[in-house]
């Protein structure tokens, strides 16, 4: 894998082999010219053509001056400016549109995920994956982060297709087949790593380094980290399942008490009725009612979104740019 000419070990690509690094850009003005500048340089140490599709997820800042910048010095590099800001997977979603590579690699703009970690990525994908996962032994994020970073990979496990083992993260890269296939997603609520789980399972894993934010903080609010989350809902049918059995639990319960009452009371005429157990029991049912019902509401809202063709982003201005193509 040293030299552009050698067959990658799995993938059957002879000859001079391209990546499209997609980058979504928020608040990155002072640091993405650094991360093209490195990631580049690592590629072309490896022997690889590149290519780089950077989105302006409409940064208050100078970002997209810089990513004009970068556009006017190399034509492959791709400049996608979004109209307004739609969030880091919708932006993802507008990047993968000009991807013209034979794999498709997903960075951050802050260094964390750093350019030197590249080339483990890379030489994973070697043993015929259709998609390599960065894990973190390591994060430099604070506490209250990486304890909803374990939560949501656990949520992501359980409500959705992901293979188990298989952790997901914002550093990975993939097959191109794998980007043709999550570009065909037309809905509103995207997530990444849940087109890829419903894309295939094969999937693995590789250990990186976490590096710490060069400039600036993250742009995720705990709003805006826990919807993010609630897309998740989109790609499963668990939630709804779970409410019924749990209803289902519950009625069983309660005509369980009231055999058990009935009992008790024709044991004990001078049983007296509790007000106090009777109105707890009306609360706990009727909050469990009121909560499955937005669930319901929230499912509902959501198809009614896709179907008044809501869209994932808008675009304003895109640079040396031409969508890809794809198997549609």
């Amino acid at each position: 894998m040293r030299a552009a000419a050698r067959e990658l070990e799995a993938g059957g690509i002879v000859g001079q082999t391209v990546i499209t690094v997609v980058i979504p850009c928020y608040r990155s003005e002072r640091t993405i010219g650094k991360v093209v500048s490195l990631t580049r340089d690592a590629l072309i140490s490896m022997g690889f053509e590149y290519e780089f599709v950077l989105v302006n997820d409409a940064s208050p800042d100078g970002t997209f001056d810089s990513i004009r910048t970068l556009c006017s010095e190399d034509p492959r590099i791709v400049g996608v400016n979004l109209a307004r800001n739609f969030g880091q997977h919708s932006a993802i979603m507008a990047g993968l549109r000009y991807v013209h590579g034979d794999y498709v690699m997903l960075m951050d703009d802050d260094m964390q995920t750093h350019p030197s970690q590249c080339k483990k990525l890379i030489d994973k994908m070697t043993e015929g994956n259709d998609v390599v996962f960065a894990t973190f032994p390591d994060h430099k994020e604070a506490w209250w982060r990486r304890v909803g970073s374990r939560f949501q990979q656990w949520t992501v496990r359980v409500l959705t297709s992901r293979p188990r083992g298989v952790e997901s993260s914002n550093f990975f890269i993939m097959k191109r087949l794998v980007s043709d296939e999550i570009t065909k997603y037309t809905g509103p609520y995207v997530y990444i790593q849940g087109l890829i789980f419903q894309v295939t399972s094969d999937i693995v894993n590789v250990p990186v380094e976490h590096f710490e934010r060069e400039e600036g903080s993250s742009g995720y609010s705990l709003k805006a980290l826990l919807r993010l989350w609630s897309v998740i809902l989109n790609f499963s049918m668990a939630p709804l399942r779970m409410a019924a059995v749990i209803g289902a639990v519950m009625g069983i319960l309660g005509l369980i008490g009231a055999v058990v009452l009935i009992v008790q009371r024709v044991l004990d005429p001078t049983m007296v009725a509790g007000w106090s157990s009777l109105m707890v029991a009306l609360m706990i049912c009727s909050g469990f009612i009121l909560m499955f019902l937005g669930l319901i509401g929230e499912y509902l809202g959501r198809l009614f979104m896709t179907i008044n063709k809501t869209p994932q982003f808008v675009l304003r201005e895109v640079l040396n740019g031409e969508e890809g193509d794809t198997n549609d």
